[in-house]
């Protein structure tokens, strides 16, 4: 065989014509492309920011960039979402309804149902992959919330984390909030971000937009043409309710006229705005029991004051929100694409509840409680904290009252299925795709109509299986008529709505809906029936003038349920949280860190110590001069620590903001452990120990059973990292590193405490066939 041969690889080289490449065609393999001149998507969540809340929505609040964007493009004024964080950010990335992606509720638990898997689906393509295999480039900034606590540390499995739902860059937070000042945990794509201690004026809100502005720079700057899908995720105006010092003096005193006068304002210039149809009814303050309000003239001065603190920290993180948008806008007009850019701006459900009735100056604390008998809250501390909120000290969050002025003019808040549960800003910009400008559109949508509406826009097809298997029926039918038409129908005629046992329908224009009363038969519930197209607000109950009527959506609505996995509802003994898979309990056991871990993941650090009693024990070798943290479990909204200073050894117990310090005295040459045992948490009150040797040094009594995810920063040993449990400690020495030689830290969690709610989960279980 000659080499002149075409069947050798190199024919032609010795001095003849290559008659392989001139008889052969090049391949190569396709690559997904996006149509020429695709626009630019981006996507910005807020997080529990209600209906009336923006400027062109009828708030006080200072929003132009949002209000230019409204008034250079649509918004819509009939857009629902679902009523919890995770449940909507699982319908607008996948186009389901909640529980048929796997979220029926806020990702924190896994009680093994399918509808309450928290974490999405392995069949439903995201909105991250469809762009992703069009030619986009994927990017994300922000809060995540789609996968369950005990995936969110570095052994993972990290199946559902952003880069394995199709994002192909991501920064953000994956619990679903953070401390803004001093962020608990950040993720840079597959990996926690070591951080220390951040910058005296770090704000999260800003460090999200650096971030989603590197990334655009790093697609354009790496190809000329390609286009780029955002989802920014905002993790405001969640609590806790922290802001930047110059924003919050810009909103000093504002609301000192109380919600009920704020509430009639923004009710008024929603009737200017068109918001809202005239003749919409401003319904009374919110009665119903357990979510009732109290008149703020009827308020005592200290809670006056305290309340109009919390409040104008919101308006703060609102403008912060809105300077964002700003920052985006003019880079993208820097780099001459904002024309060609669609812009959609939501929220993931009204205004939040979770303040309770007087707020709070520590959020873990009034997470713990939901009823004004508790004895949890105090007024006159919240309001000891008022030069300090809104700062990294404090974790505030506002009460109902200020959820309801949010929510105008609707009825109730976040988690209700009433309309201020999730009817909420909806707003869509794209000069040069969108004709419209400062149109208002008063179809009935739903969040799940989001993807295939984008799809549509940017001429893409969505897939109906995925790596051959079949997608679940979607649940949203694009609506980008109305873009162009305000006169055509909504393109959404029905939708069913569930959160923690309240339940809802809407149907052509009618909606029933129940307010769920804890451990009590759902049997026995009563449902309340409104026409929307005439009573937006839910001003009249019309169930008793047409039973036929409701009699029919509560059967839509129970149909609904069975064909979307919404079953077992929580009948309020809250089952779903308590109970967790066997896997759970292989991180109950004793474990050994050494100096130099990472900070252990905050999931992973509560099994140690969650509802029992712990013993915590230091291996080292003391030198006088030796001083710094030994270990810190838990940040400014409640936590644990032990160090030396000047010789002595103290231990930090920070009980939700109160402070308790023990000293445990000079500690010798040559001491090689010290301890430290936590006792007595049957009674929901630990009694600390702490020891040099075998030498009791100390004890503090009575300190409250840290719960409700505190302490929300993990384990450090050596050092306390970012958020500490301790100011007065960080002030002296920041984190505080360990100067001398330690061994390791070893933590025992006992047994778990007798009234733990998992230990009554048969009792919990039988219980709830009697609320059937």
């Amino acid at each position: 065989m000659s080499s002149t041969d075409p069947t050798l690889p190199y024919a032609g080289f010795d001095g003849t014509v290559g008659r392989i490449f001139s008889t052969s065609e090049p391949s190569w393999p396709a690559r997904p492309t996006a149509p020429a001149g695709a626009p630019n998507i981006i996507v910005m969540l807020a997080d529990d920011l209600g209906f009336a809340d923006l400027g062109c929505y009828g708030s006080e609040i200072d929003t132009p960039e949002l209000d230019a964007i409204a008034a250079n493009g649509i918004r819509y004024t009939n857009f629902h979402v679902n009523p919890m964080c995770s449940p909507t950010r699982a319908s607008m990335l996948t186009g389901l309804n909640h529980h048929m992606a796997g979220m029926g509720h806020v990702a924190h638990s896994d009680p093994g149902f399918p509808g309450y898997a928290h974490e999405l689906r392995d069949n439903a393509v995201t909105m991250a992959e469809l762009y992703r295999d069009n030619g986009w480039a994927s990017l994300m900034v922000g809060k995540w919330h789609l996968c369950k606590d005990s995936n969110l540390s570095e052994a993972g499995p990290r199946h559902s984390w952003p880069l394995q739902k199709g994002f192909e860059r991501y920064y953000g937070i994956l619990d679903g909030f953070t401390n803004f000042h001093q962020p608990h945990r950040l993720y840079e794509d597959n990996h926690h971000v070591h951080v220390d201690q951040y910058p005296d004026d770090y704000y999260f809100t800003d460090d999200l937009t650096d971030h989603a502005i590197t990334m655009i720079d790093e697609v354009r700057s790496s190809h000329p043409t390609k286009p780029f899908f955002l989802y920014y995720a905002h993790g405001a105006v969640h609590a806790p309710l922290q802001a930047k010092s110059a924003d919050m003096e810009k909103y000093r005193g504002m609301y000192e006229a109380g919600w009920d006068r704020i509430r009639q304002q923004r009710y008024e210039r929603q009737l200017e705005l068109g918001v809202i149809p005239p003749g919409t009814v401003l319904p009374p303050r919110n009665s119903e029991e357990n979510h009732e309000i109290t008149a703020w003239d009827d308020l005592s001065d200290m809670q006056r004051e305290t309340f109009a603190r919390y409040m104008e920290i919101f308006a703060a993180m609102v403008d912060s929100i809105d300077q964002s948008v700003g920052r985006l806008r003019e880079h993208l007009q820097a780099m001459g694409e904002w024309d060609n850019t669609i812009i959609v701006f939501t929220s993931d459900n009204g205004g939040s509840r979770e303040g309770q009735y007087d707020g709070t100056s520590q959020y873990f604390r009034t997470l713990l409680v939901q009823t004004r008998e508790s004895g949890m809250e105090d007024i006159a501390v919240d309001h000891s904290r008022l030069d300090l909120m809104g700062g990294p000290q404090t974790l505030p969050h506002y009460p109902l009252g200020w959820a309801m002025v949010s929510n105008t003019p609707l009825r109730m808040y976040k988690i209700n299925t009433h309309q201020g549960g999730h009817q909420v800003p909806f707003i869509v910009h794209w000069p040069d795709g969108l004709g419209a400008r400062g149109e208002i559109r008063r179809q009935y949508q739903h969040i799940t109509d989001l993807l295939p509406t984008l799809a549509e826009m940017t001429g893409i097809e969505v897939p109906t299986a995925k790596n051959g298997v079949q997608l679940p029926t979607p649940a949203g039918e694009s609506f980008v008529g109305s873009l162009t038409d305000p006169a055509v129908d909504s393109t959404h005629p029905e939708q069913y709505y569930e959160m923690i046992g309240n339940r809802g329908f809407y149907r052509d224009g009618w909606s029933a809906v129940t307010l769920r009363r804890p451990r009590t038969p759902f049997s026995e519930e009563q449902w309340e029936l409104h026409h929307l197209a005439d009573d937006p607000s839910e001003s009249r109950d019309l169930a008793g003038e047409h039973p036929e009527k409701l009699a029919e959506l509560v059967d839509a609505w129970e149909e609904a349920a069975w064909a979307n996995q919404v079953f077992p509802l929580d009948e309020g003994n809250f089952v779903k949280m308590v109970q967790k898979p066997p896997s759970d309990e292989e991180f109950v056991a004793e474990v050994r860190l050494r100096p130099g871990t990472p900070t252990l993941e905050r999931w992973r650090a509560l099994q140690l110590i969650y509802a029992r009693d712990f013993e915590v024990t230091v291996d080292l070798d003391y030198t006088p001069g030796d001083e710094g943290m030994l270990f810190a479990h838990g940040d400014q909204g409640g936590g644990y620590a032990m160090y030396i200073d000047d010789g002595r050894l103290w231990f930090a117990f920070n009980g939700y903001g109160d402070m308790t310090v023990v000293d445990g005295g000079s500690v010798a040459a040559g001491t090689r452990q010290v301890s430290l045992a936590m006792k007595g948490a049957e009674m929901f009150r630990w009694d600390a120990r702490i020891d040099i040797g075998d030498r009791p040094v100390g004890e503090a009594l009575d300190l409250p059973v840290l719960m409700a995810m505190a302490p929300f920063e993990g384990i450090d040993v050596g050092i306390d990292r970012r958020s500490p449990v301790s100011w007065a400690v960080y002030e002296k020495h920041g984190p505080f590193p360990y100067t001398g030689a330690l061994d390791g830290v070893t933590y025992r969690p006992g047994e778990l405490a007798d009234n733990a709610g998992v230990r009554f989960l048969d009792y919990m279980l039988e219980a709830g066939t009697r609320f059937e």
